[in-house]
């Protein structure tokens, strides 16, 4: 996360990421798990660590957000769709949202999918496009 290509498109990341900061993101994506039963994975390629990723509960929402090392960029349409056959198949998922910060300018993915844009919204104080899929079809 201290990459700044990674950090370019994280709005929220306005902290040195140290050891204590990860420590601190690590409680806190295990609290989600163990409060909602569902979080965040760390995802493997290969058996290589190439990022993180998941579900996290934001009020009665659940959120879909995916973090890749730069040298796996390209992983993300198809990490995404693993994910999303996972939303499809939890019937506590009717729906995904997907908040990302307006530097991010191609969005063809996610109307690809379906996802619809439902407008724009503040998280602690940060800007973002939020989209919404369902996936209780």
């Amino acid at each position: 996360m201290s990459d700044p290509r990674v950090a370019e498109h994280m709005p929220l990341l306005t902290f040195e990421w140290d050891t204590a900061a990860v420590a601190k993101f690590v409680a806190q994506k295990e609290e989600c798990w163990a409060r909602d039963g569902l979080g965040h994975w760390a995802i493997l390629s290969d058996g290589r660590y190439v990022g993180w990723g998941g579900f996290q509960k934001e009020g009665d929402e659940w959120d879909f957000g995916l973090v890749l090392k730069p040298d796996a960029f390209g992983l993300g349409t198809r990490i995404s769709k693993k994910a999303l056959e996972f939303a499809i198949a939890d019937k506590r998922i009717p729906f995904v949202t997907f908040l990302l910060p307006p530097t991010r300018k191609n969005l063809g993915a996610l109307k690809r999918i379906g996802a619809r844009c439902v407008g724009e919204v503040e998280y602690d104080g940060a800007k973002f496009l939020k989209f919404r899929l369902e996936t209780d079809q």
